[in-house]
């Protein structure tokens, strides 16, 4: 493209480069994302609709099953309707809106996972005055200051990667990324791309810092504790915390923190993959295997299903006899 031509649209790549095979990433990715779409749904529903389960915890795995349905709908929905409609187009708003939301899902998980870290401190080491410092009011506060510190960054980020004009519309990723939009940049202008990295980077930074000392200071609440059932109870109620946590910074680590060059590579793309599909698709599955009262609250919501459904039956067929 001309420097000074209007981009109107970009090009995505695409999942493989066959032909004949390019119905193969429309399964697979059918597949995880309904899957997703099905955890992280009944999560929400089993929050709710259980009375039991209307604590601080469970009220921030829910806006983390929120997170993760953004998360993962923002970009494989896009790639299963290129991939069965054998295109590989996305409207330049579309791209903007692409990148405004993959960033505030991916920040609001980040900031939701550093205020379960504290509701997780709170929990182990205040347990007497834990009602009182994590309560309605500041679950609320946490959770909203975390969802508009996202919006925050997304919008930082989206105006700075799109303020300056682009040479070419070909984006070697199958989303709009903000690296592989800078790299088609043909303004030097970075001021303001780096103005908001080192704004976000510090704040972020801090949430790491911030992590790294409460869990230092659980982890010596918790060797104190004298009986080993009681260790046990403590280090499991921060397990699944400390899975999740540990697996989104593994995998943000590996897209983001490697060399990177301007040619396109299969590496490229398995790391997408791997921070857009994998920590969506897992979290779910491990806060519901590894907490005892979402597990308990998902059978209680599945035999209160099948309950309703066999008294339904019943009846139906006692009044269809009479």
């Amino acid at each position: 493209m001309a420097n000074n031509s209007i981009v109107t649209h970009f090009l995505l790549m695409s999942f493989p480069e066959v032909q004949e095979l390019q119905n193969i990433p429309f399964v697979v990715f059918l597949i995880i994302y309904l899957t997703a779409l099905m955890w992280n749904l009944l999560i929400i529903a089993v929050v709710i609709l259980n009375e039991h389960l209307h604590k601080p915890m469970h009220f921030f795995v829910l806006n983390l099953s929120v997170v993760d349905l953004g998360y993962i709908s923002v970009t494989i929905p896009k790639v299963m309707a290129n991939s069965i409609m054998k295109t590989r187009w996305i409207l330049y708003s579309h791209c903007v809106a692409q990148l405004f939301f993959f960033v505030l899902f991916g920040a609001s998980e980040f900031l939701l996972l550093t205020v379960m870290a504290y509701d997780r401190y709170v929990a182990i080491c205040y347990p007497l005055h834990y009602e009182m410092m994590i309560n309605r009011g500041s679950c609320i506060g946490m959770a909203g200051f975390a969802w508009m510190l996202g919006v925050l960054t997304a919008t930082l980020y989206a105006g700075a990667t799109f303020a300056s004009p682009f040479c070419s519309n070909i984006i070697h990723q199958f989303f709009c990324e903000i690296p592989t939009l800078l790299m088609l940049s043909c303004s030097d202008m970075y001021l303001i791309e780096v103005g908001a990295i080192v704004l976000t980077g510090c704040l972020y930074f801090g949430c790491i810092l911030f992590i790294l000392i409460t869990y230092v200071q659980i982890f010596k609440a918790v060797m104190r504790i004298p009986s080993a059932q009681g260790r046990q109870k403590a280090f499991s109620t921060c397990l699944p915390h400390l899975i999740v946590l540990s697996m989104f910074y593994f995998f943000g680590v590996f897209a983001y923190f490697r060399p990177t060059n301007r040619t396109p590579s299969q590496l490229d793309l398995v790391a997408a993959v791997a921070y857009c599909v994998v920590p969506p698709f897992l979290n779910p599955i491990i806060y519901s295997m590894r907490n005892k009262d979402i597990k308990g609250g998902m059978w209680k919501l599945i035999d209160w299903r099948y309950s309703s459904k066999t008294v339904f039956c019943f009846t139906y067929k006692s009044n269809f006899s009479r």
